[in-house]
């Protein structure tokens, strides 16, 4: 591996999440479910949504049985998890902020639409706060 492979390698592990998307301590702290309200207005609602922190981010799309293995395909560069049943969830560890939501809200309803589904909106999960001592 040469030198600008190893600098990458060390820039991604600098970038690993502290975070999973299974963890069970998890909690909903913001959803987007309205196709008429923006993003910024979502997470402004959101008194449980800490913007410094790592939060799940999470779609939720009806993806036919038959098109789950290309979503995949197109997803996993990216470092989305899909999680296929009835309502497909797509996650990823991110912080998360306005245009990002918008970009990937998009994003999504473009992948949808593509693959004969449907994309229904988002939440974000995070951690509970731990109040300081």
């Amino acid at each position: 591996m040469g030198l600008l492979g190893r600098l990458r390698d060390m820039l991604r592990q600098d970038e690993v999440p502290t975070l999973s998307i299974d963890d069970p301590a998890l909690v909903v702290v913001v959803e987007a479910f309205d196709i008429a309200e923006a993003d910024s207005a979502a997470l402004a609602r959101s008194p449980k949504w800490r913007a410094d922190d790592l939060a799940v981010f999470r779609h939720h799309l009806r993806i036919p049985a038959d098109q789950v293995e290309r979503a995949r395909e197109l997803l996993t560069p990216d470092g989305w998890v899909l999680v296929a049943g009835d309502i497909s969830h797509i996650s990823r560890v991110q912080k998360l902020d306005a245009l990002h939501c918008a970009q990937e809200r998009s994003r999504m309803a473009s992948l949808a639409q593509r693959l004969g589904g449907d994309a229904l909106g988002w939440d974000a999960l995070q951690k509970p706060h731990e109040p300081a001592r």
